[in-house]
């Protein structure tokens, strides 16, 4: 019996689930989080709310880099980027309070050493904006298509994965956090 159509493809990987906390720190015309919830392919969570996330929160100051081992609960649970500004993370030395919005119990990654590519920070290890960030979580859990999608339309979206084509593929092929330290090393001395 031939398909309709209608089923999708057993070969069809799902989609990793993505949130935005927003913070309110950046021009609400140059938030790349805002522009994610817009257009549908990030939900909110609200800075205040008693409903609490197990996602993994994207954070810049974890000790474990995010890897391949943790597609099954970012399949499960999500992957949260907090949309807050560069300088007043560099000021605070920590992401801002989450409040309710985030479980204490969350589990915390940074993302592997990558270099920018949006016109504020090109370049730079780690500024990555929340665009670039929430593609880097995607690829390097085995979602290439889905990183490429949330980087269409943003300025130096599509230069970001060329940028660092190299070292998303190392960390994306390392099986677990031990040997994405390792890629890092060797890409970064």
């Amino acid at each position: 019996m031939s398909s309709s159509g209608s089923t999708p493809s057993p070969s069809a990987e799902p989609e990793l689930p993505l949130f935005v906390l927003l913070v309110g720190e950046d021009h609400p015309k140059s938030c790349t989080g805002r522009r994610l919830l817009r257009r549908g392919l990030a939900r909110p969570i609200p800075a205040r709310t008693s409903r609490s996330s197990r996602a993994i929160v994207l954070d810049p100051h974890a000790d474990r880099p995010l890897s391949p081992d943790d597609r099954t609960e970012a399949l499960r649970s999500g992957i949260l980027a907090v949309d807050c500004s560069w300088n007043r993370l560099g000021e605070r030395g920590r992401l801002p309070t989450l409040g309710d919005a985030v479980s204490r119990h969350a589990v915390r990654r940074r993302l592997p050493i990558l270099l920018a590519a949006n016109p504020q920070h090109f370049g730079r290890p780690t500024e990555l904006n929340t665009v670039e960030a929430l593609a880097a979580a995607t690829f390097v859990l085995g979602r290439r298509t889905q990183a490429e999608r949330l980087l269409e339309g943003f300025r130096g979206g599509p230069e970001f994965l060329l940028l660092n084509r190299d070292r998303l593929s190392a960390y994306a092929g390392a099986p677990d956090a031990v040997r994405v330290r390792d890629a890092e090393r060797s890409l970064f001395g």
